[in-house]
């Protein structure tokens, strides 16, 4: 985000929406991290309150689950996580296939994406079916499962950078 001129400001887990929204940002990044994500209930009430206020937001792996439960989703612990380079995604949006990066042990049930009507699938684990990536239909939200900004080869994933990027300037465009 810093490389395509956003000025960002790091908070820890536990900081409040409050406190995060007295800095008075565009958007929200909700980052990775370690461990399972049912076991934070404070990082998924700040989601809910971000959705709420109708805020940007585009999480990246941990972020992702935080999410899902944010919205009603449940997830698992993975028999086997996905760790290191070179997993194939596929982005059911544009159909094409992402190389990416991931270190994850948990993951979204599909079967719980597929009761929510509001939340739209667009990425898929192209070995296991995982879910990799959602986008809230009612809302300014998406996130996928591994990580766009690693690299592991190509640049494949960057593009969600700047679609962040293009959905803030969108939101203060609808400001003005």
């Amino acid at each position: 985000l810093s490389k395509r001129g956003c000025y960002c400001k790091v908070f820890p887990a536990k900081t409040s929406f409050t406190e995060m929204q007295a800095w008075q940002p565009d958007g929200y990044f909700i980052s990775n991290g370690p461990g399972d994500p049912a076991v934070m209930p404070y990082a998924v009430e700040t989601v809910q309150a971000i959705l709420k206020a109708d805020k940007p937001l585009f999480g990246i792996c941990l972020g992702l689950q935080i999410l899902g439960l944010a919205v009603g989703l449940k997830t698992y612990k993975m028999h086997h996580g996905h760790r290191g380079l070179n997993h194939p995604v596929k982005n059911l949006i544009t159909g094409k296939g992402e190389m990416t990066s991931q270190n994850h042990g948990f993951a979204i049930d599909e079967k719980s994406l597929d009761a929510n009507k509001d939340v739209q699938l667009t990425h898929v684990h192209l070995n296991d079916n995982t879910v990799m990536g959602i986008r809230l239909k009612s809302k300014k939200a998406f996130s996928v499962q591994y990580h766009p900004e690693a690299s592991p080869g190509p640049h494949d994933s960057a593009y969600l950078f700047d679609d962040f990027i293009s959905l803030i300037e969108e939101c203060k465009f609808q400001k003005v």
